[in-house]
C-alpha cells in the first residue's frame, strides 16, 4: 500500500503488498519483496535490495552513498535478506569498488542508530546493538552479537555465534563461539549461554572450552597452539572453523585472559 504522501520512483521495483508510510522516499533502481513494511519518514537511495517480510522502521537511511573518499560514484549495492529488522535512523551505506555491494542476511535486527559502513557483510541471525558502528569491510557472521555502542575497526572479521560487550572497541578479529569484553578487548570464555540456545550440547560446548584452553591457557603462541590442535585434537567442524578462522585472520586475534 503506496501512501500518496510517499514519494516512489516509477522504476522502482515494489511487491504488490509491501506497505509504505507517509514521507518515505524510495529512489529508482530498488527492490522491495514481498510482505515488508516500511515506516514513516525512510530514505531508500539507488541500489537498495531488500527481501521479504522486512521491517523498516521510520529515520533509516538505507543504500547511501558510502562515506569513503575512494568512491568515485561506482554502481554498487545494499542487499538486505528476508525478515530483516532495521530499527529507528539506523543506516546501510552501498558497497565500493572493493567489493560492489554492502550485504545483510536475513532475520538480522539492526538495533536504533546502528551504522554499517560500505561492503560489510552480515550473516542470517546476527544483531547489532543501538549506536554501534561498523566501519568498513567488516564482517560480522551469523548468529554474531555485536552489544550497544560498540565500534567495530575497519576490515575487523567477528566470527560466528560470538558475544561482544557493549562500548567495546573491537580492533582485532573475534574467533568463533567466544564472548569479549574489557578494555582492551579479551577472551572472557565460551559463548555458552548462546551456544545452549542454538542447541549445542555439553559435550560440543566442552571441546569448544578445551580449544581455546589451548589457544588462550598454554603459554604457547598461536601457531603453536593451532598445530597441536591439529594434531591432538580429533577432527570436528568447529575445530577445523576455529583454525581456519585464526589461520585467515589479517589483524589478528583479540587477547587472551588477562587479570
Amino acid at each position: 500500500m503506496n501512501q500518496p504522501l510517499s514519494y516512489v520512483h516509477p522504476d522502482a521495483k515494489i511487491a504488490q503488498n509491501v506497505v509504505i508510510e507517509p514521507f518515505t522516499t524510495i529512489a529508482k533502481n530498488v527492490e522491495i519483496g514481498e510482505g515488508t513494511w516500511i515506516g514513516s519518514n525512510v530514505t531508500i537511495f539507488e541500489g537498495a535490495k531488500i527481501g521479504k517480510n522486512c521491517r523498516i522502521f521510520p529515520g533509516a537511511v538505507i543504500s547511501a552513498i558510502p562515506q569513503d573518499l575512494k568512491f568515485k560514484g561506482e554502481d554498487t549495492t545494499v542487499e538486505i535478506g528476508d525478515n530483516t529488522t532495521v530499527r529507528e535512523c539506523a543506516t546501510i551505506n552501498r558497497g565500493t569498488a572493493a567489493k560492489g555491494k554492502t550485504i545483510i542476511g536475513s532475520n538480522c535486527l539492526l538495533m536504533c542508530y546502528s551504522h554499517i559502513a560500505h561492503d560489510c557483510i552480515i550473516g542470517n541471525y546476527a544483531i547489532l546493538g543501538a549506536y554501534t558502528a561498523l566501519a568498513g569491510e567488516v564482517v560480522v557472521d551469523d548468529w554474531a552479537i555485536v552489544s550497544s555502542g560498540s565500534l567495530v575497526h575497519q576490515f575487523v572479521n567477528i566470527g560466528p555465534h560470538t558475544m561482544i560487550q557493549g562500548a567495546s572497541k573491537v580492533g582485532k578479529d573475534v574467533p568463533p563461539y567466544v564472548k569479549v569484553g574489557r578494555e582492551p578487548l579479551t577472551y572472557e570464555g565460551v559463548n555458552s549461554i548462546g551456544l545452549r540456545r542454538r542447541g549445542f550440547d555439553n559435550d560440543k560446548i566442552n571441546e569448544i572450552q578445551n580449544i581455546y584452553r589451548i589457544i588462550f591457557g598454554r603459554g604457547m603462541n598461536t601457531t603453536q597452539s593451532l598445530n597441536f590442535i591439529e594434531a591432538e585434537l580429533t577432527a570436528t567442524k568447529e575445530r577445523d572453523e576455529i583454525i581456519l578462522f585464526i589461520r585467515n585472520s589479517k589483524r589478528g586475534i583479540i587477547k587472551g585472559y588477562s587479570d
